[in-house]
């Protein structure tokens, strides 16, 4: 489906590119050619139909990106769901870091560390 859609977008997105660059921004492109000749659309005709198909690919594009981003995102969950899975196990298992010492109770005696033992420097 993943493959289909984006063949599908490709072909939108290079028709898309055609027809904007057969547009003359200045409104001349396309529709200046058929002026001098027998017209089919006439030359107000041939604008809306470049300026119609224009929206209609770009709207399809949008459309076909959100669909794109839907199967691979539900395309994700069915084969990392496994792997998710384990990876949740494994960050819920508490892990026995080990503090050197015990936290006291409120109200009780903490015990007391050692210091360490200093020998004093030799005098020369």
């Amino acid at each position: 489906m993943y493959l289909l859609l984006l063949i599908i977008a490709i072909i939108v997105c290079v028709c898309l590119g055609l027809i904007v660059l057969i547009q003359n921004p200045k409104g001349g492109g396309l529709s200046s050619n058929f002026s001098s000749s027998s017209q089919l659309m006439g030359v107000q005709k041939t604008g809306d139909f470049l300026e119609k198909g224009t929206w209609v690919l770009a709207i399809g594009l949008m459309v076909l990106s959100l669909a794109i981003n839907v199967a691979v995102k539900g395309g994700a969950n069915k084969v990392d769901t496994k792997d998710q899975l384990e990876k949740t196990k494994q960050l819920s298992k508490p892990t026995n870091s080990g503090a050197a010492t015990p936290f006291a109770a409120p109200g009780t005696a903490q015990p007391q560390q050692q210091a360490p033992a200093t020998t004093p420097a030799p005098a020369k």
